[in-house]
C-alpha cells in the first residue's frame, strides 16, 4: 500500500474533524429542541409504530392486573399491532367516579397494589366529591418526561430560571411541571404561600424567566403590577407557560398577558386523570400539538361515539400510553377540538389542535385552574340553613371564566359574616374564592320542576 502523505493527513483530519463537529451541532440542536428527538421526530407510519409498541406495553400489564379495564374490556379480542383502538369502549369520568364510590376510596383503576403508589392528586368533583388518583415512581416520572417535552416545545433551556405561582395543594397543577423542571437541571422557585405583590417582587429580585401558572392569575399579577408600580415588560421574564384553563389560546386573553409582561405566550393542556398530553410549539402559535409519543389521539363526535375526519369538530378523547400504574384508555375528556396532521414548522409530526381547545361539552366550569362543577357549588350552600335561595352567576370577562355567587338570607336566620363563611368554605373545598353577595328577599326565581340556578351572562367590565 504506497504511503499516505503528510499534506493528504492533514486535509483528510481537517475534513473529518468538520463532519464530527457538524455532526456535534445537530445533536445539540436536538438536545435542545426536544426531549426524546428519536420519537419527537418521527413521521406518521414512525409514530403509528411506536404508538402500538408501547400500547401493547400498557394492554400487557393492565389487562393481567388491573380490575377495573379487566372487567371493563373482558371478552374483547384486539390485536394492538393492528387492530383499531376504537375496538374498546370509551371511558367516562362518570364510570370513574362510580367505581371510586363503590371501592372508596381510590377505585379498581389501580395497576399494583396500593402500597406500591407513592403520589396523590384529586379533582372537585360534581357531587363536591373528589375523584382521587394515584401514581406510582414509575408513573410519576412518565408524567414528568410529557412536562420535559412540554418545556423543550417551549423553547426552554438549561439557562432559564422558572416560578412557579401555585399553591401545591392536591390539586395537580404545576406538582409535575415543578418537578420536570428540576430534573432538566433548571432553577426552580416555589411561589406557594404568598401574596400577589410578594410573588411578583420574588419573581423580579431572582431574575425569574419562565412564569408557570394560569391564564387568571397572570392576568391578576399583571394588574397588581401595574397597581404597585412594578414593570414586568423590563422583567427577565420571556416566558409565560399558562394551563389550567383555555385562556392561553384565546387571542384576546394572550395579547393581554403579553402586552403586560412584555413575553411570550405559551399554552398547555392537561388532566389530573389523563396527565401533561398537549403544548404549543414556540414555532407555531395559535394552537396546540398532542404528544403523541405518549398518547393515542381521537376525535370523535360527541353524540354518536363515531370518528370524525381532520379538521371537523369534536370531542378529544386519549388513551396514556406510559402511565401503567392508573391508566384511561379511551377517555372521554370533554374538550371541544379541531384536529390536523400536518407537519409542524417545529419539526414534529404531532396531532395539532387548531386554536387550542375550543370549549367544553358539558357543563363543567374552570375557575382559575379549577375544574369546578355547579352542582359541588350547590352541594355546599345547601349545607347553609341561612341560605334560602342562591344563583350561580358565570360571566365571561375577556375571554376568563369568572363566578359570582348571589344568596338570598333566610328571613329568620342572621346572615351576618354569612358572604364571607360560604367564600370561605367553597375556597376550602374546591380551591377557588368566588365573588359572593347579598341580595332582597324575594329577589330571586323560585322553582317548581327542576331548578335552573345557573346563569350565564354577557360581559361585564372587569373591574380595576
Amino acid at each position: 500500500m504506497p504511503a499516505i502523505s503528510k499534506a493528504w493527513a492533514w486535509h483528510a483530519h481537517k475534513f473529518y474533524s468538520v463532519l464530527d463537529q457538524a455532526s456535534l451541532e445537530v445533536t445539540l440542536f436536538l438536545a435542545m429542541a426536544f426531549h426524546v428527538p428519536s420519537e419527537e421526530t418521527l413521521d406518521r407510519l414512525g409514530l403509528e409504530l411506536l404508538q402500538r409498541e408501547k400500547l401493547a406495553a400498557l394492554l400487557d400489564a393492565v389487562l393481567s392486573s388491573n380490575p377495573f379495564y379487566r372487567r371493563k374490556l373482558a371478552g374483547i379480542r384486539f390485536d394492538p399491532t393492528r387492530d383499531p383502538i376504537d375496538r374498546f369502549p370509551l371511558t367516562t369520568r362518570s364510570e370513574i367516579e362510580q367505581d371510586q364510590a363503590t371501592h372508596p376510596p381510590f377505585g379498581t383503576n389501580l395497576s399494583y397494589n396500593p402500597v406500591g403508589y407513592n403520589r396523590f392528586h384529586q379533582t372537585s368533583g360534581t357531587t363536591g366529591q373528589p375523584i382521587r388518583w394515584l401514581d406510582t415512581a414509575e408513573s410519576w416520572e412518565w408524567f414528568k418526561g410529557c412536562w420535559c417535552i412540554v418545556y423543550r416545545g417551549a423553547g426552554v433551556t438549561s439557562e432559564d430560571r422558572l416560578a412557579f405561582p401555585f399553591s401545591f395543594g392536591p390539586f395537580i397543577g404545576f406538582w409535575a411541571a415543578f418537578e420536570a423542571a428540576a430534573s432538566l437541571g433548571n432553577l426552580c422557585l416555589p411561589a406557594g404561600g404568598m401574596t400577589t405583590t410578594a410573588r411578583l417582587r420574588y419573581i423580579l429580585d431572582n431574575g425569574v424567566t419562565v412564569v408557570c401558572c394560569t391564564p387568571t392569575y397572570a392576568l391578576r399579577m399583571a394588574q397588581t403590577a401595574a397597581a404597585e408600580g412594578l414593570d414586568l415588560r423590563s422583567s427577565a421574564v420571556r416566558l409565560v407557560i399558562v394551563a389550567g384553563e383555555p385562556g392561553g389560546s384565546v387571542p384576546s386573553v394572550r395579547s393581554r398577558i403579553e402586552s403586560a409582561w412584555g413575553a411570550r405566550v405559551i399554552d398547555h393542556a392537561g388532566m389530573t386523570e389523563v396527565g401533561a398530553w398537549g403544548f404549543e410549539c414556540v414555532e407555531a402559535p395559535g394552537g396546540m400539538h398532542v404528544i403523541e409519543s405518549e398518547f393515542l389521539a381521537e376525535v370523535i363526535d360527541p353524540v354518536s361515539g363515531q370518528p370524525l375526519a381532520e379538521g371537523e369538530t369534536g370531542e378529544l378523547v386519549l388513551t396514556n400510553l406510559g402511565r401503567i400504574g392508573s391508566p384511561v384508555i379511551r377517555y372521554r375528556t370533554g374538550d371541544q377540538v379541531r384536529a390536523t396532521r400536518a407537519h409542524c414548522a417545529c419539526g414534529r409530526f404531532f396531532l395539532r389542535l387548531e386554536g387550542g381547545i375550543l370549549g367544553r361539552l358539558d357543563s363543567m366550569l374552570i375557575v382559575r385552574g379549577n375544574n369546578v362543577f355547579p352542582s359541588a357549588i350547590e352541594a355546599i350552600l345547601h349545607e347553609f340553613d341561612e341560605v334560602a335561595e342562591f344563583r350561580v352567576v358565570v360571566e365571561e370577562r375577556a375571554g376568563m371564566t369568572e363566578l359570582r355567587l348571589e344568596l338570598e338570607p333566610a328571613a329568620s336566620a342572621s346572615s351576618t359574616g354569612l358572604a364571607e363563611r360560604i367564600a370561605m368554605t367553597i375556597r376550602d373545598r374546591l380551591h377557588f374564592r368566588p365573588e359572593v353577595s347579598l341580595v332582597k328577599a324575594g329577589a330571586l326565581p323560585r322553582f317548581e320542576m327542576k331548578a335552573k340556578r345557573v346563569l350565564h351572562t354577557t360581559n361585564r367590565p372587569a373591574q380595576s
